[in-house]
C-alpha cells in the first residue's frame, strides 16, 4: 500500500525525493572517488615495499611544504653507512640524488635522440641496490651495476615515457641506442617495466631516468639533496625507524626533547597524511550531502502533511472499522520511508552509473563504489523518511474519526 501510493503520485513524488537523490548521489560518488585514490596509493606502497623506511632532510609526503626547512643541510652517504653499522634492524640501504635536472643544479636533462626529444625527465642518480629495495622490474635490458657506480659511467635506465617519446614505445629499439643530455653522450642500457600501480592512473617511475650517482654527483655537483631508503627486516620496521631516528640525531647533534631536523616516513605514516589530507574533502562532501537530505527530508515531511489532509476521510474510514493509533502511525510512517527508499535507490544507481562514467571518461581517476557504501546510502535514506514522517504520522493518528468522516 505504501508503494502503491508512492506511485500514484509519480511526479509528485519524484520532486519531493529530489533532495535525497542530490545528497545519496554526492556522497556516494564523492566516497568512491576517494575510497579509489586511496587504495591507488595503498597498492602503490605495496609494489614499492611495505618495509621500506624514507629519509630525508626535509618534510615529504602530501602536506604543503615548510619554508623554515630551508636551512637544514643535507644528509650525506656517510649518514646510511652509519645507519647500516649501527642498526641491527635494518637489512640494507639505498642512496638515491633526487631529480638532478630540476632548476638551478646546471644539469640539462632535455633528451634528444636524432630528431625527436623528451623534456618530462625526471632524473635520478642511484646506488645499484636500488633496484632490489624499490622492487625494479625491467622490461628489456639490464640495471646498473657497480662498476657502472664505480667508474662513472654515461649510462641510463629509462622509464617508459622516454621510450615512448623517443623510440615509438619500441623497449627492445631503446636499448643500445645513445642519446643526447647535458651536452654529453648517454648510453641506455635498460628500460623499466611500467609499474601497475599509481596515482590517478599515474606513476612517477614512468618518468624516470636512472644514472649511477657517483655520475650523478660528477654531472650535478651542486645538488646536493640525497633520499635514503632503508629496508628493514621483516618483522622489525619500527625497531629500524627507532635506530634510525637514533642514529641521525646523534650525528646531526639533535639536543634531547628538540624535534628531529630530518624526516623519517614509512608508508603507513604517508597513508597516515594522505587518510588527513582527504578528511577534510570527506567531510565537505558530507556537509553537502547532510544540506541535500535535509532539504529532501523537509519536502517529505511536507508532502506527507498535505497527504494527511487530502486522506483525512479514509482515516476516518480506517479508524471506524477499528484501525489503531498504531496502525494509522505505521501507516504513513511506512508511506514516508517508501518515499525516501526510493529516493536513495535512484540516487545509488545515479552514483554508480556516474563512477562508471567516470572510470570510463577518465581512467585517470579511480572511483571505486563498495558494498557498504550502498547499504549505508539505502539505510540513511530510510532513516529520513522514519524522522521526518513521525510528525505526519502522528498528526493522521490524532485525527478525531467523526471529524474525519464528516471532512469533505
Amino acid at each position: 500500500m505504501a508503494f502503491d501510493s508512492v506511485v500514484s503520485h509519480k511526479f509528485r513524488s519524484f520532486l519531493t525525493i529530489l533532495g535525497i537523490v542530490v545528497g545519496i548521489l554526492t556522497a556516494v560518488v564523492v566516497a568512491s572517488i576517494l575510497t579509489g585514490m586511496r587504495q591507488s596509493i595503498v597498492a602503490m606502497f605495496e609494489d614499492y615495499g611495505t618495509n621500506n623506511i624514507y629519509l630525508f632532510h626535509l618534510s615529504t609526503g602530501f602536506g604543503p611544504s615548510n619554508r623554515d626547512e630551508r636551512n637544514r643541510k643535507a644528509l650525506t652517504m656517510d649518514d646510511a653507512s652509519a645507519i647500516l653499522a649501527q642498526s641491527t634492524a635494518v637489512s640494507d640501504i639505498a642512496t638515491v640524488a633526487v631529480n638532478i635536472g630540476s632548476w638551478g643544479t646546471g644539469f640539462d636533462d632535455n633528451m634528444i635522440y636524432k630528431d625527436k626529444n623528451y623534456r618530462w625527465a625526471l632524473t635520478d642518480g642511484v646506488t645499484p641496490n636500488y633496484d632490489t629495495i624499490s622492487n625494479v622490474k625491467m622490461k628489456e635490458g639490464r640495471w646498473l651495476t657497480e662498476m657502472d657506480e664505480y667508474e662513472r659511467r654515461n649510462v641510463l635506465v629509462v622509464g617508459v615515457n622516454a621510450v615512448e617519446a623517443l623510440f615509438n614505445g619500441d623497449a627492445e629499439e631503446a636499448v643500445g641506442k645513445e642519446i643526447r643530455m647535458n651536452g654529453n653522450t648517454w648510453h641506455i642500457v635498460g628500460v623499466l617495466e611500467k609499474r601497475e600501480s599509481g596515482f590517478f592512473g599515474e606513476n612517477e617511475e614512468d618518468r624516470k631516468i636512472f644514472m649511477p650517482f657517483r655520475t650523478a654527483r660528477k654531472v650535478a655537483p651542486t645538488r646536493d639533496a640525497v633520499l635514503h631508503i632503508a629496508q628493514a627486516k621483516t618483522g622489525f620496521l619500527n625497531d629500524a625507524v627507532q635506530e634510525i631516528e637514533g642514529v641521525l640525531r646523534a650525528r646531526r647533534e639533535v639536543k634531547t626533547g628538540e624535534p628531529n631536523n630530518f624526516d623519517v616516513k614509512t608508508a603507513d605514516d604517508f597513508m597516515k597524511q594522505f587518510d588527513g589530507m582527504i578528511a577534510g574533502v570527506g567531510a565537505a562532501a558530507i556537509a553537502i550531502s547532510c544540506l541535500g537530505l535535509l532539504v529532501g527530508g523537509i519536502g517529505v515531511m511536507n508532502i506527507m502533511l498535505v497527504s494527511v489532509t487530502e486522506r483525512t476521510k479514509e482515516i476516518g474510514i480506517r479508524k471506524a472499522i477499528g484501525a489503531t493509533r498504531a496502525a494509522i502511525v505505521f501507516q504513513f510512517l511506512s508511506e514516508a520511508m517508501a518515499l525516501t527508499l526510493l529516493g536513495g535507490v535512484i540516487g545509488v544507481a545515479s552514483s554508480i552509473g556516474i563512477s562508471n562514467l567516470i572510470i570510463l571518461f577518465i581512467p585517470s581517476i579511480p572511483a571505486k563504489i563498495e558494498p557498504w557504501m550502498i547499504f549505508l546510502s539505502l539505510g540513511v535514506s530510510v532513516g529520513i523518511g522514519l524522522v521526518f514522517g513521525v510528525l505526519p504520522a502522528r498528526k493522521a493518528a490524532k485525527l478525531d474519526p467523526i471529524e474525519c468522516l464528516r471532512y469533505e
